[in-house]
């Protein structure tokens, strides 16, 4: 849905250059009218709220490299994407009662009811059994931190929930992580029916949310995710 919306925002920020130049041609028959304003005077320019920010190209080498997965995963293409040089339209939150069956999925930062960042890059590695999912996603403003705020909610909103696959019970718990970066939660997804349980850990350095899913290894894919998300947080404060 993301990478759908980026046509839009080109067109968006292809137009503005008529807009400004319609806007100057005004301002300059104006300020001879005699009203008083200064020839040389300027209109306050409005704050760019992506300014400073990480584009969807810069997050795409923050991503973790083959390295930092484990052994026998491979890329899968399919699940490769970014946002590139344009910056998205932020979308307002979703709010209510979150879909935990989002959990499930390699872009699980949605159950927040956030859509996504502003730019965004993702990919994942996978086996036969075992996936590994990364993602960052860099937000303006304060938005970043109430994206955190909302997932650290899902810990207790999912506890229990059923999954969409085996139609089995779930079982989500979730706790504060120390050590990773300003602000980190850990998530962790087991089922009777399942072989191994899940690890989702999000982490926020700045304006920038890195969400990884693991299901590698016998410990719930802990090691794996912390690593991956170590590495991403490492690289996007270079």
């Amino acid at each position: 849905m993301r990478l759908s919306s980026r046509a839009a925002v080109l067109m968006t920020v292809a137009a503005l250059p008529l807009a400004l130049s319609a806007c100057s041609s005004g301002s300059s028959a104006d300020s001879g009218s005699g009203n008083g304003t200064s020839a040389g005077a300027k209109p306050a320019k409005a704050q760019d709220p992506d300014a400073g920010l990480f584009t969807g190209t810069q997050l795409k080498k923050a991503l973790a490299p083959a390295s930092a997965f484990p052994s026998g995963l491979t890329l899968e293409s399919d699940g490769s994407a970014d946002s590139g040089g344009q910056f998205l339209s932020p979308a307002a939150r979703k709010t209510g009662k979150p879909d935990c069956t989002r959990l499930e999925t390699t872009s699980w930062i949605q159950v927040s009811g956030y859509k996504g960042g502003v730019s965004f890059a993702q990919n994942g590695y996978a086996n036969k059994t075992e996936e590994v999912d990364q993602e960052i996603d860099t937000f303006q403003g304060t938005t970043a931190t109430e994206v955190m705020k909302a997932l650290r909610s899902v810990a207790a909103a999912c506890a229990t929930y059923t999954d969409t696959d085996a139609h089995a019970k779930v079982k989500l718990s979730g706790s504060a992580t120390s050590g990773l970066a300003e602000e980190a939660y850990t998530m962790t997804l087991t089922s009777g029916y399942w072989e191994n349980g899940t690890t989702l850990i999000a982490a926020r350095s700045g304006n920038s949310v890195v969400t990884v899913l693991s299901t590698a290894g016998s410990d719930n894919g802990a090691a794996s995710a912390k690593k991956v998300t170590a590495t991403v947080l490492s690289a996007l404060k270079k």
